[in-house]
């Protein structure tokens, strides 16, 4: 779902969906919220919203909730957690009144890693942060970095360069990966022992 097509998919059984802006009366509209809705209707595996915005943030995180594992989306944040904070703000726009502790509860479980990406000063994005949410710690939505980029200095054309920083915390989805298949890849990716963690 995303407001002009820019995401690329290339596996079998993709639906592409776009929102409309309203015509020159006013009518006509078809916004993101809407979509989600609709997309709900036709069962899909897994969603992606190419940006929340608004209120569509409460739909799609009831839809996360509902089955629909691997859905993701974007939303614009300095840091992972406020990208939380942000979420939680957007589903306020849904014009439904819920208590925070219920918007938390529901960010919490349906939401499993935040992955960061900034621009840096040499025009270039990196991933910076693979965040992971863990659950609720009193009112409060807890996480822990699993990787964090380390800026280690620049080359002679002004390229940054630096090195992706497992944590060493193990993750509390590994019963996930184990279930795929992917425990042993990812328990040696969070200790570092995957490569040169670049």
């Amino acid at each position: 779902i995303e407001d002009a097509a820019e995401l690329q998919l290339q596996q079998p059984h993709v639906v592409r969906l776009e929102t409309r802006p309203p015509n020159l009366e006013g009518g006509g509209e078809i916004s993101q919220r809407e979509l989600v809705k609709n997309t709900l209707r036709m069962r899909p595996d897994r969603i992606i919203l190419g940006e929340i915005r608004a209120g569509e943030a409460l739909d799609m995180l009831q839809a996360m909730n509902t089955g629909h594992d691997g859905s993701m989306c974007t939303i614009h944040a300095n840091r992972p957690r406020e990208a939380l904070t942000r979420l939680e703000n957007m589903v306020a726009m849904a014009g439904v009144k819920l208590p925070n502790e219920a918007v938390r509860s529901q960010i919490a479980g349906a939401v499993n890693l935040v992955v960061q990406i900034a621009r840096m000063r040499d025009g270039v994005r990196r991933i910076t942060h693979i965040s992971e949410v863990i659950g609720m710690e009193g009112e409060v939505v807890t996480m822990q970095d699993l990787f964090t980029f380390q800026y280690e200095g620049e080359d002679t054309d002004g390229k940054l360069f630096g090195v992706f920083k497992p944590s060493g915390m193990r993750p509390h989805f590994l019963p996930r990966a184990q279930y795929f298949g992917l425990e042993r890849a990812l328990m040696e990716a969070v200790s570092g022992n995957a490569g040169d963690g670049q």
